[in-house]
Protein backbone atom coordinates (compact mmCIF):
# COMPACT_ATOMS: atom_id res chain seq x y z
CA UNK A 1 0.00 0.00 0.00
CA UNK A 2 1.75 3.30 -1.39
CA UNK A 3 1.26 5.86 2.02
CA UNK A 4 1.25 9.30 0.48
CA UNK A 5 0.25 10.85 3.46
CA UNK A 6 -0.25 10.76 7.41
CA UNK A 7 -2.23 13.57 9.96
CA UNK A 8 -4.20 13.08 13.19
CA UNK A 9 -4.15 9.45 13.25
CA UNK A 10 -5.27 9.24 9.33
CA UNK A 11 -3.53 7.22 6.90
CA UNK A 12 -3.63 8.38 3.44
CA UNK A 13 -2.71 5.88 0.71
CA UNK A 14 -3.55 5.03 -3.30
CA UNK A 15 -3.20 2.14 -5.29
CA UNK A 16 -5.09 1.56 -8.67
CA UNK A 17 -5.48 -2.17 -9.95
CA UNK A 18 -8.38 -2.79 -7.58
CA UNK A 19 -11.46 -4.79 -9.20
CA UNK A 20 -14.06 -3.35 -7.44
CA UNK A 21 -13.73 0.45 -8.35
CA UNK A 22 -13.70 -0.14 -12.09
CA UNK A 23 -11.14 1.99 -12.47
CA UNK A 24 -12.45 5.01 -10.69
CA UNK A 25 -9.50 7.55 -9.63
CA UNK A 26 -9.99 7.07 -5.87
CA UNK A 27 -7.72 6.87 -2.79
CA UNK A 28 -8.02 5.48 1.17
CA UNK A 29 -7.89 6.85 3.98
CA UNK A 30 -7.72 5.05 7.28
CA UNK A 31 -8.66 6.18 11.00
CA UNK A 32 -7.80 3.32 13.59
CA UNK A 33 -9.90 0.25 12.72
CA UNK A 34 -12.02 1.91 10.17
CA UNK A 35 -10.91 2.77 6.57
CA UNK A 36 -12.88 4.36 3.31
CA UNK A 37 -12.44 4.69 -0.28
CA UNK A 38 -13.08 8.01 -1.57
CA UNK A 39 -13.43 9.21 -4.84
CA UNK A 40 -11.22 12.07 -6.47
CA UNK A 41 -13.17 13.65 -8.57
CA UNK A 42 -16.43 14.60 -6.09
CA UNK A 43 -14.97 13.63 -2.45
CA UNK A 44 -17.02 11.38 -2.00
CA UNK A 45 -16.91 7.98 -0.01
CA UNK A 46 -17.31 4.88 -2.67
CA UNK A 47 -17.50 2.20 0.10
CA UNK A 48 -16.50 1.92 3.88
CA UNK A 49 -16.89 4.63 6.60
CA UNK A 50 -14.76 6.86 8.56
CA UNK A 51 -16.12 8.45 11.75
CA UNK A 52 -17.53 12.15 10.52
CA UNK A 53 -15.16 13.79 12.31
CA UNK A 54 -12.23 12.41 10.47
CA UNK A 55 -14.08 12.32 6.89
CA UNK A 56 -14.50 16.16 7.21
CA UNK A 57 -10.50 16.29 7.70
CA UNK A 58 -9.80 13.70 4.67
CA UNK A 59 -12.12 15.85 2.69
CA UNK A 60 -10.47 19.08 3.93
CA UNK A 61 -7.01 17.86 2.95
CA UNK A 62 -8.21 15.75 -0.13
CA UNK A 63 -9.59 19.16 -1.49
CA UNK A 64 -6.74 21.37 -1.12
CA UNK A 65 -4.54 18.94 -2.84
CA UNK A 66 -7.04 17.70 -5.67
CA UNK A 67 -4.73 18.29 -8.00
CA UNK A 68 -1.97 16.42 -6.75
CA UNK A 69 -4.06 13.62 -6.05
CA UNK A 70 -4.81 13.02 -9.61
CA UNK A 71 -1.48 13.56 -10.34
CA UNK A 72 -0.67 10.25 -8.27
CA UNK A 73 -3.40 8.53 -9.76
CA UNK A 74 -1.85 8.98 -13.13
CA UNK A 75 1.39 7.68 -11.70
CA UNK A 76 0.13 4.66 -10.46
CA UNK A 77 -1.38 3.77 -13.03
CA UNK A 78 1.66 3.44 -14.88
CA UNK A 79 2.79 1.33 -11.94
CA UNK A 80 5.34 4.36 -11.47
CA UNK A 81 6.45 5.84 -7.06
CA UNK A 82 3.56 8.13 -5.70
CA UNK A 83 4.67 11.68 -4.86
CA UNK A 84 4.18 12.31 -0.96
CA UNK A 85 1.82 15.05 -0.18
CA UNK A 86 1.90 16.80 2.55
CA UNK A 87 -0.74 16.36 5.61
CA UNK A 88 -3.05 18.33 6.64
CA UNK A 89 -1.92 21.21 9.20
Amino acid sequence: MPRVSAFYGIVIWMYHDEIHHLGRAHFHARYGDDEASIDIENLAVIVGRIPPRALRLVVEWAGAHQQELRENWKRARRHEPLQKIDPLR
